[in-house]
């Protein structure tokens, strides 16, 4: 009886679809997982000492494929990623397109991959083979416009803002021509785009998303999502934000873009180390002990619009990666930051990375062995505890340090760009790190330090 009832059931849905077919694009997974086929990790475990890694598929390689991406990924444990965010892969609008290749952030349509990159089952074994080596594997999802060749557009047209004239309109107060701005007065809407999102959650057996300019959607949006997505598999959710509130129920994660911001006005002069503590107490102030913001040096925008590392943060680029790792939060890596990367990567046509190692892929290297084994650094729900030390010359040099289950990691740098010498609030005996050479700390005696020099130092 069940076999004959379900038959007819799908027959009815069937000759129903027929006449949606032309109305509405149905989602047509490649291979569709089974419930047991899902890959759940421990979010938060995971999250406590990881390293993110933001893959920008198309610049990654010379081919800008899947597959040239995913056979990296062996080579990217060993900088102790336990996070792949990859940029958007799905197919891009033309309309209004910048460029000869166009946004990644223009999306014609939200179920499918863009075949610049491969096909879906090129994308499954992505995920397969970074799940096979323990990481998570988060989309880029663009959640506040679509391109203007999304089918929405002629379908639904009230899912979008309009002008004055009731025309669509891009996103008030930017240049983003390219896409299309969404109205989330709209349910409907807001319903399709949560399905889409748990379309790569249940069927394709992604790990979360990092979700563009969060900030510019509602909060009550994205926190029903979350619910819907963790009813699915446990995710882990990064917002491209600052906002508390989005970290309160939806996000694991937020853009620590002020931090970043702080890092790149010492490294050219424009302040000192009062504006990394002033930065510290807020981030006290603002956010909850388990709230995770994420530290980068660089990222595909800084990349592209406001330059590279050497750029920016010049003979301080490397004590800065450091920094971003043993302070609170989640370090960054950005497609390329491992091979030494010092060009602006174009954002709408094909470019490439060179992938020879120089000084960042060893660093890399050891500062993620450093992240994943070392409890003193955990920064998510079991935080380790920030402590700064003070030192005869606090203006420029900072030190800190970082303590959890009897461990403790000391920090000392030099943020200028003159040779310092100075007393820190450090007594005993300590494993540099970085060395591998042990050093004596008197709290009464001088130590110098080189323009930019910093020691990471593990309690014996």
């Amino acid at each position: 009886m069940r076999i004959l009832t379900t038959t007819l059931i799908l027959g009815m849905i069937a000759l129903l679809s027929c006449g949606k077919a032309a109305k509405e694009k149905e989602i047509e997974p490649a291979k569709k997982q089974s419930e047991n086929q899902l890959t759940r990790f421990d979010i938060d475990s995971i999250a406590e000492r990881a390293v993110i890694y933001e893959a920008n598929i198309r610049q990654y390689s010379s081919e800008g494929s899947f597959n040239a991406f995913t056979k990296d990924i062996p080579t990217l444990k060993n900088l102790g990623v336990k996070v792949i965010w990859l940029m958007p892969v799905y197919p891009i609008s033309t309309t209004k397109s910048k460029g000869s290749l166009g946004s990644y952030y223009a999306v014609s349509d939200y179920t499918k991959v863009n075949p610049e990159f491969g096909s879906l089952e090129d994308f499954q074994n992505l995920v397969k083979v970074a799940h096979e080596n323990e990481m998570l594997v988060i989309l880029d999802w663009v959640a506040n416009h679509t391109g203007w060749d999304h089918s929405w557009i002629k379908s639904n047209p009230e899912f979008y803002t309009k002008d004055k004239e009731g025309n669509i309109t891009h996103t008030e107060g930017t240049d983003w021509t390219d896409v299309a701005d969404l109205n989330y007065d709209s349910m409907e809407m807001r319903q399709k785009m949560r399905d889409a999102m748990k379309y790569w959650v249940a069927d394709q057996n992604v790990d979360g998303f990092r979700c563009d300019v969060a900030g510019m959607v509602p909060v009550e949006f994205w926190n029903k999502t979350t619910a819907a997505l963790e009813e699915i598999k446990p995710v882990f959710m990064l917002a491209e934000a600052w906002e508390p509130e989005l970290l309160d129920d939806a996000f694991n994660m937020g853009y620590g873009w002020d931090t970043h911001h702080v890092m790149n006005k010492i490294a050219n002069g424009e302040a000192d180390v009062s504006a990394w503590d002033k930065r510290m107490n807020q981030i006290d102030t603002m956010y909850d002990a388990d709230d995770i913001l994420m530290n980068f040096t660089s990222n595909h925008d800084e990349n592209s619009w406001n330059g590279t590392v050497e750029e920016r943060m010049g003979d301080a680029k490397e004590v800065f990666a450091a920094l971003s790792y043993v302070a609170p939060g989640m370090p960054l890596i950005y497609s390329g930051q491992e091979y030494d990367l010092n060009k602006r990567l174009l954002f709408f046509e094909k470019d490439s990375i060179a992938k020879q190692k120089g000084v960042f892929y060893p660093l890399y290297e050891k500062l993620g062995t450093l992240k994943n084994e070392y409890p003193a650094l955990n920064g998510g729900s079991d935080a380790a505890d920030y402590e700064r030390i003070s030192t005869s010359d606090d203006k420029n040099v900072l030190a800190f340090s970082r303590t959890k289950a009897n461990q403790e990691i000391v920090f000392i740098a030099n943020l200028s760009k003159v040779t310092k010498e100075v007393s820190v609030d450090v007594q005993g005996t300590f494993k540099n790190y970085m060395t591998a050479t042990t050093e004596t700390f008197d709290s009464n005696k001088k130590t110098v330090i080189k323009p930019w020099e910093y020691k990471i130092l593990i309690a014996e």
